[in-house]
């Protein structure tokens, strides 16, 4: 595509949902530690939401994880497409499955349509942007949205806050995934003596290490289903290492840069997501300011505290203090959410 070469209109993805009236998105980009197929291949993947992401997406539930039924309807070396869904759901009246489109290099859309009580449609969609940002590092721009309006406290809910939580989504898997990165490496083999591949829940894994196959001879490197072509120069040279980023990921350090959410951590929220967003900046700086500000306040109040005689005049005082220190809390709060990693507790079920 150039002046002279104008685009194929055919080879530009279309998004159709994102044009519909009433339509609302939210945008969120990420730097991930794991290959760029390592994380095609989990998005694509519907079955692991109910079990490793319970109650974090807001969607997911542990006790809704069950066999999928999954339809593949167009097969072409720009990818593929299909229908899935809930075994469970298939007989509900109104029912539509989910759609699923994956075209490369690096577009994969998942579309849904819902008919509510009043007989309404509403159209929801799930838009991946992915690429790779060397070996063993991806970057990913994810765009969810629909035509649902929102309603009571859905209203007030700002972007830092959703952004936080689709950081700590990506982080919950970020430690198995660099893992099986240094895995894939360490064994190079193809994906088919690896994996498991379910009917029920890994149709489009497996589609798409077979589509691998088809086009893989045009990449640098591949790991394709039946096929494997490692890169010519090691990770080690072009980018940090997979098991090294993979125990980075999956560490307590990690939490919070080693003490710091400056520090240059690859495996850091900080480094991996606010670096990149206007928002969940904006948001770090100005709960930062505040929290200075509230600092600094405390402190003067209770200094005047001291000084001043009359009973109530402390006591106001001291209470003005409380607020301030609260308030700083809040903040300080609000910034550990968006710059320190999600540490998976272990609770009995």
């Amino acid at each position: 595509m150039s002046h002279r070469t104008p685009p194929n209109v055919n080879k530009i993805p279309w998004f159709e949902n994102f044009e519909r009236k009433g339509f609302r998105d939210i945008s969120t980009i990420h730097e991930l530690p794991y290959d760029h197929s390592i994380l095609l291949e989990n998005l694509m993947d519907p079955a692991h939401v109910p079990i490793s992401h319970d109650r974090t997406d807001f969607t997911a539930k542990r006790e809704d994880a069950g066999p999928l039924f999954f339809e593949v309807t167009e097969r072409t070396n720009r990818g593929f497409a299909g229908w899935w869904g809930k075994e469970k759901d298939q007989g509900k009246a109104n029912y539509t499955p989910n759609f699923l489109r994956f075209e490369s290099p690096c577009a994969l859309q998942n579309n849904r349509e819902i008919v509510d009580e009043s007989g309404e449609k509403h159209y929801f969609s799930g838009l991946f942007l992915c690429r790779p940002s060397g070996q063993g590092k991806s970057m990913l721009i994810v765009r969810f949205g629909n035509t649902r309006k929102r309603t009571g406290i859905l209203k007030f809910i700002p972007n830092w806050f959703l952004h936080q939580n689709a950081s700590k989504v990506f982080e919950q898997d970020m430690g198995f995934l660099s893992s099986q990165n240094e895995i894939l490496m360490k064994e190079k083999v193809p994906t088919k003596k690896l994996y498991l591949n379910l009917k029920s829940s890994d149709t489009w894994v497996a589609e798409y290490r077979k589509w691998m196959d088809k086009v893989g001879h045009g990449m640098p490197y591949h790991f394709g289903h039946s096929t494997i072509f490692l890169p010519q120069q090691p990770a080690v040279v072009e980018h940090a290492p997979a098991g090294f980023v993979a125990n980075f990921s999956a560490a307590q350090p990690a939490k919070g840069g080693i003490g710091d959410m400056y520090a240059p951590n690859p495996a850091n929220r900080y480094f991996r997501h606010v670096v990149h967003c206007r928002d969940c900046s904006n948001a770090v700086k100005a709960f930062e300011t505040w929290k200075k500000a509230l600092s600094v306040i405390a402190l003067v109040s209770t200094a005047f505290a001291i000084l001043v005689s009359g009973r109530q005049w402390k006591a106001l005082l001291l209470l003005w203090t409380s607020l301030c220190l609260a308030g700083a809390y809040a903040c300080s709060t609000a910034i550990a959410m968006n710059t320190t990693n999600f540490i998976r507790t272990h609770r009995r079920l």
